[in-house]
């Protein structure tokens, strides 16, 4: 029997780099920190370094052109002397409180709505998403030329309908006319969200708990009161949550319909801030502005996430 020659096995030496870099993938305690890094630079970039920014104006007499000076807690205390301010604060409360409410209660009909059985219903989905989908600046513009007060087409469909007197409402020229024009606004923009987040939710039920519950008598009513609330509040919580954010931080939509008048009628935080800061020159007290958002925003959150977790539990 022929015995072929034997093979020498050679010595293994160091792996290569290619190896020992794959090897270090492999492990969590690196592979971890790389993918995470890029996001913690994301946030000290674009939310950590401009609220320290804004945190130091707001504590300086910062003004466009001439160098700033630490002055505490004044331009706080200042802003409460400024009637345009307190309107603001109250004006914020108003817009964010209406328009959430309606987005709501608009939003779960819709959903329900768009969960029956109905023809196009795809396309109709769809449909629904526009308004979330075209740029904010570019509805609100096609939305001030609705309600603009001599070619207004809101008018003239009121006129026509007899709802309105002629010529009809200075809809961006009278008080509270301006502020129902841009709450309808957001609540035309942001019911898209409202709507399709809450439909995932209405999809994900279990149509057994329809079954049984229409098994022991209960009828529609009952069965949204009984068994669909209750399993949408999660999901309702968490829409609610990120709607109050998006609203009582609103500028786009007031600063194209109103720039926040007839006389800071319609003025939110964002964008008195910037009329104080860029406008006037007043950076410091434009920053002290735009940080009065904060406290009544973490209040807001505190109160969904404590709802959150009891709901988990």
């Amino acid at each position: 029997m022929a015995i072929g020659s034997a093979r020498a096995i050679p010595a293994t030496g160091r792996p290569r780099l290619g190896a020992r870099l794959r090897e270090r993938l492999d492990r969590e305690e690196f592979l971890g920190p790389l993918f995470v890094t890029p996001a913690l630079l994301l946030l000290l970039v674009l939310v950590a370094y401009p609220f320290c920014m804004a945190l130091y104006f707001a504590l300086s007499d910062a003004f466009i052109g001439r160098p700033s000076h630490w002055v505490g807690l004044r331009n706080f205390l200042h802003l409460w002397q400024s009637d345009a301010f307190r309107q603001t604060f109250q004006n914020a409360f108003v817009f964010t409180g209406a328009a959430v409410a309606c987005k709501l209660v608009l939003g779960i009909s819709l959903a329900l709505l768009l969960n029956q059985q109905i023809w196009f219903k795809r396309m109709i989905r769809g449909a629904v998403l526009l308004p979330w989908v075209i740029p904010t600046a570019l509805s609100t513009l096609g939305w001030s030329w609705m309600f603009n007060s001599l070619y207004s087409v809101v008018n003239w469909t009121g006129i026509a309908l007899g709802l309105f007197d002629p010529p009809g409402p200075n809809w961006l020229g009278q008080k509270y006319y301006a502020m129902t024009a841009v709450v309808l606004v957001n609540i035309w923009r942001g019911l898209p969200f409202f709507a399709i987040t809450i439909l995932a939710g209405l999809v994900a039920i279990p149509n057994e708990l329809y079954e049984a519950a229409e098994a022991d008598g209960a009828g529609a009513m009952r069965r949204f009161w009984y068994v669909t609330l209750p399993m949408l509040k999660p999901v309702l919580a968490i829409v609610i949550l990120f709607s109050t954010i998006f609203t009582f931080s609103e500028f786009n939509i007031v600063y194209v319909l109103t720039h926040g008048g007839p006389m800071n009628s319609t003025h939110l935080f964002a964008t008195l801030a910037r009329q104080v800061g860029l406008e006037t020159g007043r950076i410091g007290e434009g920053a002290a502005i735009s940080l009065y958002l904060f406290p009544a925003l973490m209040i807001v959150v505190w109160a969904q996430l404590r709802f959150v977790r009891k709901q988990a539990y």
